[in-house]
Parts: structure tokens; sequence; C-alpha cells
């Protein structure tokens, strides 16, 4: 399920995908351009929370994860089709 997102997520996403687009990154990587402060956690959660993007763990490092945002097209369409359902 496909949940809205707040404004602060939103642009935080389009900085994301303009960067990796499908591609996949890391924490760290995130943190860089977005040029956060350390709350990016939060931000990845939320991300996950609302169907937004994928987590995976590193074959190279079980420590690590590896993310993934999902396409915005195909997000908005699921998030289309359950605001139908109700």
């Amino acid at each position: 399920m496909v949940k809205h997102l707040p404004e602060w997520i939103i642009k935080r996403y389009a900085k994301l995908w303009f960067k990796f687009k499908e591609g996949e990154f890391t924490k760290e990587q995130a943190e860089k351009v977005l040029e956060s402060d350390g709350a990016i956690a939060v931000f990845l959660s939320d991300l996950r929370k609302a169907g937004w993007i994928e987590i995976k763990m590193s074959s190279e490092d079980a420590r690590k994860t590896i993310y993934k945002l999902k396409e915005p097209t195909q997000t908005f369409i699921e998030e289309l089709k359950e605001l139908n359902k109700q």
C-alpha cells in the first residue's frame, strides 16, 4: 500500500530520484545527496512505511542496507488505486 507523503519528504525523494533514478544506493550516499545532518534514518523509514522505497540487505556486507526508490509514476498510480477503493 502506498501512502501520500508530506511535502518535506517529497522534496527529499525528488533529490534522490534525480540522482539515482531506479538505481540502488546506501544511506551514506543518500546523506551526501541530501546534505543530511544525520536525520536520514527517519526519512528513509517514512519512505519505507509509505511504500515509496524498496529495501534489501547488502550481499557484500550484511550490516549495510541497500535502498531503491520506486518509480514516481508507478507509486502515484498505486496511490490512486488505494484512493479509488475508499
